[in-house]
């Protein structure tokens, strides 16, 4: 194991353990993995299912699941460090679920780390974290961690972050990455959701159309994570920080989800609803959804409403201060990828 305070090293050089990427089977953690590969860095993933097209490629792939401590640990075992991107995503009322993934299995994987001595623990957050509701623009890594959030996954995330950045020590250094409203082929969630809801026709553009937000294409994202693997060690300058990861620049936030509709053959947003009901038909949502016992995702809620209307951009100089890390992939050449 390398002293605290030397000097950064990539993880694919002179180092035989492999990384475990938790949740290596996943949109971001699957690039992950596969660059770490591409590169001649032994890889181990851990996660809920199969992943053929990622052993094929040379990774070590063990099945778990993250709420089972032994589990985490026996994936562990033998690891120089961590890349954890297993979540549950999800605006509803899944509280249960969103703990226990988001928080209970982040827990878990630092508790095995620590336990096996590993030395850096790489987490994938979200800005979700910091966000209370109103417009963030320009916002950076000062924003505070808000008292109150409006879902149980944007709560959830900010515990789990606050316990990764804690864990940092001087033997165990850790560094979280908050990627911005990922994009890219094999996304799952954020476009196709947006996608199915246009095709069903009720798909609403939310306030007046002008907010500007943080896009993150995810092959950008995956190069910051790789990044941040190797210039983390205890006492570098990374450790115990959390980093926000997206364009430089933001977009209209309605302008980018018309053109990407148009561009996959779909109708434009024409029809619109103002924030102030949008929030209370979200608020009224919860509550039914409450009642019902139903963990699902409503059609609208107070955090949705506040997504799609009010402005969440991020400024991201101390990545590229810290890390070295810019996006390699123009937005236009990643939009065309992932929507041509």
């Amino acid at each position: 194991m390398k002293l605290a305070g030397a000097a950064a090293r990539p993880a694919g050089t002179g180092r035989a353990e492999p990384v475990l990427v938790v949740g290596g089977g996943g949109f971001l953690g699957s690039r992950v993995v596969k660059r770490l590969l591409a590169r001649g860095t032994a890889v181990r993933v851990f996660g809920r299912r199969e992943y053929p097209e990622l052993a094929v490629l040379g990774a070590d792939c063990r099945r778990g699941d993250v709420l089972d401590p032994d589990a985490v640990r026996q994936a562990m075992e033998g690891c120089q460090a961590v890349v954890h991107a297993a979540a549950q995503p999800g605006i509803g009322l899944a509280r249960y679920s969103q703990y226990a993934v988001n928080v209970q299995g982040t827990k878990n994987a630092l508790d095995a780390a620590v336990a096996l001595a590993v030395q850096k623990f790489i987490y994938v957050g979200s800005p979700s974290a910091v966000c209370a509701g109103g417009d963030i623009e320009g916002g950076d890594e000062n924003l505070p961690y808000p008292k109150k959030h409006l879902c149980a996954y944007a709560a959830a995330k900010a515990l789990a972050e606050r316990a990764v950045l804690a864990r940092n020590s001087p033997n165990f250094a850790t560094v979280s990455l908050r990627p911005h409203l990922m994009f890219g082929p094999g996304d799952t969630q954020l476009f196709p959701k947006l996608f199915a809801r246009a095709r069903s026709g009720g798909l609403r553009r939310v306030g007046a159309g002008k907010n500007l937000v943080s896009v993150c294409y995810v092959d950008n994202a995956a190069d910051a994570h790789v990044l941040a693997l190797d210039r983390l060690e205890p006492n570098s300058a990374i450790a115990g920080k959390a980093y926000f990861i997206n364009e430089p620049d933001p977009v209209n936030c309605w302008d980018f989800i018309n053109r990407a509709l148009t561009a996959t053959g779909l109708a434009r947003v024409e029809k619109s609803l103002p924030f102030p009901i949008a929030y209370a038909i979200g608020r009224l949502f919860e509550a039914a959804y409450a009642f019902l016992g139903r963990h699902d995702d409503p059609p609208m809620t107070r955090f949705l409403a506040c997504q799609l209307a009010r402005s969440h951009w991020f400024r991201v100089d101390r990545a590229r201060r810290d890390l070295g890390w810019a996006p390699a992939v123009p937005l236009e050449e990643a939009f065309r990828r992932t929507f041509s």
